[in-house]
């Protein structure tokens, strides 16, 4: 699942296509699948969304959480990838972007009335 912030002005127009750029990413390289897409928008206003000095009302904050077994490399790709593709495609720099990998172990995860570490018929790797 992944979450993105910002404020409302600046996220809400461009939020499709974010998650457009955002999703194509975790296929290239994670692998996922077209319909593993699980984004969540929070666009705030914009005195309620403090961020740090020397970035612009663009800032945006996205927030990864999957289940633990990427490989470091893999996971500096995804937000290497990330940074290029946005700034390419939407026009953010990567000064105003912060992008966080939450991991939890798979049996921490739950979904489809079972946990990760029990499913057994998922359309992607998780130790990549």
């Amino acid at each position: 699942m992944i979450v993105i912030y910002g404020i409302k002005q600046q996220l809400t127009p461009i939020k499709a296509e974010l998650s457009d750029v955002i999703h194509q990413c975790m296929q290239e390289v994670l692998g996922f699948p077209e319909d593993k897409r699980a984004h969540r928008f929070i666009p705030m206003e914009k005195e309620d969304f403090y961020y740090p000095g020397g970035r612009s009302e663009a800032y945006t904050v996205i927030e990864i959480n999957m289940m633990a077994g990427r490989k470091v490399e893999t996971q500096k790709k995804l937000i290497y990838t990330l940074f290029e593709r946005i700034e390419e495609k939407i026009g953010i720099l990567p000064i105003d972007i912060e992008i966080t990998i939450k991991e939890q172990q798979s049996y921490q995860w739950g979904f489809r009335g079972m946990t990760g570490d029990e499913v057994n018929d998922l359309k992607y790797k998780v130790n990549v």
